[in-house]
């Protein structure tokens, strides 16, 4: 690197507005830089703070802190100590949040996921303070948090997208950012809110000292300067909140002709990886469910509904080689006089299972599917079993691998164009935004939470479809076998919601909407182009670092 880029001293770095801050002389800025521990402990802080944003706290505002904190850690530092202090708010972070992972296969499983996560937020730490010697950096900085995201949605095994920045905002302003830019642009402005407020907090750092009468060169104070920098960062969630305007509201039945879904959560017997092991007792928790919700139309005390929502893993039982599993669906079918999309596990193709949507019509049986096409590696299919064997057994729980489907979700039933996914299909963006590009009218998303237990996992997803409704301006049918279930209206906020393991039943008439949103209209371009803006910053440093080694040769 360049002098300049390689010092560990704040005053090397420039100021808010992008000027360079002084010389390595100035005798405040070198305790600053050598105090790595305080800044350890700041970067602790933020992963906390972003922890404190998700299910089960949902303290939403908390999120930029996380930003805030790592882009103060590492201004002004070297890539290496970067990439210690982004582990750190990523450990801190990724650890308690995904500790549902390890409730029913140990610690190993659970601490491998989090740190494989963390080792991203690694990168982006390094990243950071790269471009902390660019001005305009809160902007670069944003951008690569946008970067760091699309990387870990996608890398490795297909990604795993979970505790974005903008799944933690389920309400507030930023939220309405999602039918604009999607998750993308939820992200970004999140974390250019918390790096403008940073940069303000730097910039107020160096007023006060060098107006000190031990500056070396005193210079006039920049109060203003910081001034402006917290109007950037107020004028960001002012700017979602005005961006609410145009969108749709809590209203289920507005934007389209309604249809009445009912949502049904039957329960599980059990927690756990055992949950299914009595799994005539799960399908007929559902379709008993199903029964009594058939008795009270008949009273008058419900709504007839146009279609039924079961939840995935309700019947794990093969119903096209069972007989008697198909008869018990169809006895519920039958009853309820409408079709039913029943999550099941079926045989084939080949060796494989596969997890399937099926739409159950009352009087010709199962019809339309949708076959999961994003299976979870290491839960529902194993990679390379012998390797992942070496680090635990576990894997040997997965005794079939299930395939991946190729088809999009979208089934027409009771008069309407569902779009489905399962279960954590709803956090990988593409998954969902092609169910509707293909016409979907109101989305749904079939999920099975009976074995991470009594943890925030289940709040999480349904955080995720929240997001997902105000992204596509579609109603969110959530049904889940041991809870959360919940019906999402297209602002995102819960009409209905259900507790952990206990049955329940909704019915809703929910619009059939069949409008774009300009995050629909865009894909992922605004990914594409904000993480390039982060990928464009790291090379500016990067280049110019290597040019001149090379000149030193």
């Amino acid at each position: 690197m360049p002098p300049a880029a390689a010092t560990d001293t704040l005053d090397a770095a420039p100021d808010a507005a992008g000027r360079p801050s002084g010389s390595r002389s100035r005798p405040w800025s070198r305790p600053w830089s050598r105090r790595l521990p305080w800044r350890t402990a700041l970067a602790a802080a933020g992963g906390v703070a972003l922890l404190f944003a998700f299910p089960g706290w949902s303290l939403t505002g908390l999120a930029v802190l996380g930003p805030a904190a790592l882009a103060l850690a590492v201004h002004g530092q070297r890539a290496r100590s970067g990439a210690w202090l982004g582990l750190v708010l990523g450990l801190a972070f990724f650890v308690p949040l995904l500790s549902w992972s390890g409730t029913y296969v140990g610690a190993f499983p659970w601490l491998a996921l989090a740190v494989s996560q963390a080792l991203f937020l690694a990168a982006l730490g390094a990243a950071t303070a790269a471009v902390s010697r660019l001005r305009l950096w809160p902007l670069w900085t944003a951008a690569l948090w946008v970067l760091d995201e699309a990387l870990r949605g996608r890398l490795p095994l297909g990604g795993f997208p979970w505790g974005r920045l903008g799944f933690s905002q389920t309400d507030g302003p930023f939220l309405s950012l999602a039918a604009y830019g999607g998750v993308p642009l939820v992200g970004f402005a999140v974390a250019l809110t918390g790096a403008l407020l940073a940069a303000a907090v730097l910039a107020l750092a160096r007023a006060r000292r060098s107006a000190s009468p031990e500056a070396a060169s005193p210079r006039a104070a920049s109060p203003r300067a910081a001034a402006a920098l917290v109007a950037g960062a107020l004028a960001v969630p002012l700017a979602g909140a005005a961006a609410w305007l145009p969108l749709p509201g809590s209203s289920l039945t507005d934007g389209g002709p309604a249809v009445t879904v009912a949502v049904v959560q039957g329960d599980v017997p059990e927690a756990g990886l055992e949950f299914n092991a009595r799994r005539r007792a799960v399908l007929d928790n559902h379709v008993q469910q199903t029964l009594d919700l058939a008795a009270r139309v008949a009273a008058g005390d419900e709504a007839q509904p146009d279609l039924v929502v079961w939840p995935e893993n309700s019947s794990d039982i093969d119903p096209y080689t069972n007989d008697d599993a198909a008869r018990a669906i169809s006895r519920a079918a039958g009853a309820i006089a409408a079709p039913i999309l029943v999550g099941a596990v079926v045989e084939g193709p080949g060796e494989y299972l596969s997890n399937t949507g099926i739409v159950w019509d009352p009087e010709s049986g199962p019809g339309d599917t949708y076959v999961k096409r994003h299976p979870v590696p290491l839960a529902e299919y194993v990679p390379a079993r012998a390797f992942f064997r070496f680090f635990s057994d576990k894997v040997d729980l997965v005794r079939r691998d299930f395939t991946h489907g190729t088809e999009v979700g979208v089934l027409d039933m009771g008069g309407a164009r569902v779009g489905d996914v399962i279960c954590f299909e709803v956090v990988y963006d593409s998954l969902v935004a092609d169910t509707v590009d293909a016409g979907a009218e109101l989305l749904v998303v079939q999920t099975n939470n009976a074995t991470f237990g009594y943890t925030d996992e289940s709040a999480q997803q349904v955080a995720a479809a929240q997001v997902r409704a105000v992204e596509f301006g579609r109603s969110v049918a959530l049904a889940s076998t041991s809870g959360i279930s919940a019906v999402i209206a297209p602002d995102g906020s819960l009409v209905r919601s259900s507790g952990l393991f206990t049955s329940a039943v909704f019915v809703e008439d929910i619009a059939r909407r069949d409008g774009t949103t300009l995050a629909q209209r865009l894909g992922a371009g605004p990914e594409w182009a904000l993480s390039a803006l982060g990928a464009g910053a790291v090379l500016a440093v990067v280049v110019p670092s290597l040019r001149a080694r090379r000149s030193r040769r």
